[in-house]
């Protein structure tokens, strides 16, 4: 068994550096030296078996020669699950795709050896979608896919290119589309955002968009990573007018400056409408605002007034960027709530009464002086909801949440271990009273945790991370798991999937199939090139 093992690590180290190479090229030497076959076995890399492509329990043949003096001692495998054999000859092998077998890399494993073969792809339910329109993607992580009232979306992120558009002009972090992914070059963004964008919402006629920049379009200065737009991309500004005195006579000029005059001394991760207003959570401590219009003595510039107020982690703005003292504020020491003592992230959500929540998680043991566990849910008021008890919480940090109003359930992912003493190993899924659904149970994983995990309306738990494996079966990055925790039939056949997921939306194609959005940072998808963001359908 430990030699399996063994041999299962060194196919996935081997198979990296196989899975970008295009179908039809020939591979370099093996990696065994001297340029012979080990063994004496000789198996093609390249030369498709038959068929290339099958369900489970397809059975395929594969040429190679050698193989007959260690018919009964060899182990043929699909992206490294263990296969049936069927039949050895002199010039091919016969087997049959497992029932935990996925798109990938062939082997076949014979002692300590290892022969890598061809790949094979395992049909099943998720396809990729072939009407989704942006095949290119975007060159860098897309943060979030925000769909209009109007049919159209906007696409955030780190991105500089969308769907190959921008070689000429670059496109720069914000991009908006059709919901198939074509790309619209009528929204006026100009040079766009000079830093990352985490999230952008609609708020009083405008667009909000947050994240961590300073400049957008011509406006070179003067924000602080956040900033509204017009409906046309183009950002809402305000003519102030400024003095110098640089003689005797007063010098009155003007100067265009952003209209939302607010923003925090550090990246803002995520915003939300809130009673009217704008809520932002992020790892700030300062609010800031400017004041544009004092006199200038200086002589040389017009002069900026910088102001900072201490309010951490959770703050919430008025629309034109002044701070809103009425959350989470003392007046009477001018400074906010001190929130949690560690790194959080935060999910907003309604209720089944159309409250507003605002779940809070991370890896912190205080929040506003009082002890905290690592998660906790805020009322609309922005005090700490007593209705939510997690017990103990989790017993390491927690990097991420999702919530599911079907179903009204939580889903977390991170490093932990349990969750209020019981097991959770590293996925977990929590009631909206804060205990564990007991009845989901997370198996084991090797290779890393899970990143991010989201559950679907069908009950279905997508899962991505670093993962290779998932109750000893290959996963590798990727996986669907049933609302028990185990792998769902039929939706595990993608192969290696090589990057991070922010977001999965549930959507259709366009020729109107179920289909999910799957956005982040990633590169690979069923062992395929595929970047930060695609479309697959799952009938």
């Amino acid at each position: 068994m430990k030699r399996i093992k063994y041999i299962l690590t060194v196919f996935f180290l081997i198979s990296l550096t196989i899975q970008g190479c295009k179908k039809g090229e020939e591979l370099g030497a093996e990696p065994y030296g001297s340029g012979k076959e080990p063994l004496g076995i000789t198996i093609s890399q390249t030369a498709p078996p038959t068929p290339a492509e099958g369900i489970v329990g397809t059975t395929v043949t594969v040429k190679a020669t050698g193989l007959l003096p260690y018919k009964d001692q060899l182990t043929f495998m699909f992206n490294g699950e263990k296969a049936e054999v069927v039949n050895v000859t002199a010039t091919e092998i016969t087997v049959k795709v497992p029932d935990a077998g996925s798109t990938g890399i062939t082997s076949i494993a014979i002692g300590d050896q290892l022969i890598l073969g061809p790949q094979f792809t395992v049909s099943g339910i998720i396809k990729n979608d072939i009407t989704w329109k942006a095949t290119s993607g975007a060159n860098n992580f897309v943060s979030q896919f925000y769909e209009m009232v109007d049919g159209r979306a906007i696409v955030i992120g780190s991105f500089s290119n969308y769907d190959n558009k921008g070689f000429i002009t670059p496109i720069n972090r914000i991009a908006r589309t059709s919901l198939d992914g074509d790309y619209d070059r009528t929204f006026r963004t100009g040079k766009g955002a000079n830093g990352s964008l985490s999230r952008i919402i609609e708020v009083g006629g405008r667009f909000v968009i947050a994240g961590g920049f300073s400049g957008y379009n011509q406006r070179t200065e003067n924000i602080s990573n956040i900033t509204t737009l017009f409906p046309n991309g183009a950002i809402d500004t305000v003519k102030i007018q400024t003095k110098r005195k640089p003689t005797v006579t007063d010098t009155v000029t003007q100067k265009w400056f952003p209209k939302f005059n607010g923003g925090t001394n550090a990246y803002i991760s995520r915003i939300y409408p809130h009673q009217g207003k704008i809520l932002a959570t992020g790892d700030f401590r300062y609010y800031v605002k400017r004041t544009y219009n004092k006199d200038n003595y200086d002589f040389t510039r017009d002069t900026v007034i910088v102001d900072s107020t201490e309010i951490r982690q959770i703050l919430r703005f008025n629309l034109d960027g002044s701070l809103d003292k009425t959350y989470r504020f003392n007046t009477s020491t001018n400074k906010g709530n001190v929130s949690a003592n560690g790194p959080i992230g935060t999910y907003m959500h309604t209720d089944a009464a159309n409250l507003e929540k605002l779940m809070v998680f991370g890896n912190f043991s205080t929040f506003d002086d009082q002890p905290a566990v690592r998660i906790l849910r805020l009322t609309a008021s922005g005090t700490v909801d007593p209705s939510f008890n997690p017990g103990t919480g989790a017993d390491n940090g927690i990097g991420n949440l999702t919530y599911n109003a079907t179903t009204r359930k939580y889903l977390i992912t991170g490093s932990f271990t349990k969750y209020n003493g019981k097991p959770a190993n590293g996925i977990a899924l929590i009631n909206e009273d804060g205990s564990l659904d007991e009845s989901f149970s997370a198996r084991s994983f090797e290779g890393g945790y899970p990143e991010f995990a989201k559950q679907i309306s069908n009950g279905l738990i997508v899962v991505s991370g670093y993962f290779r494996k998932y109750n000893n079966v290959t996963r590798n990055g990727f996986m669907v798991l049933t609302p028990a925790g185990l792998l769902a039939p039929g939706y595990n056949a993608t192969g290696p999937f090589q990057g991070s997921l922010s977001d999965v939306i549930e959507t259709k194609s366009a020729d109107g199939k179920k289909a999910l959005l799957l956005i982040g940072g990633f590169s690979r998808f069923d062992n395929q090139p595929f970047n930060s963001i695609m479309r697959v359908t799952i009938e």
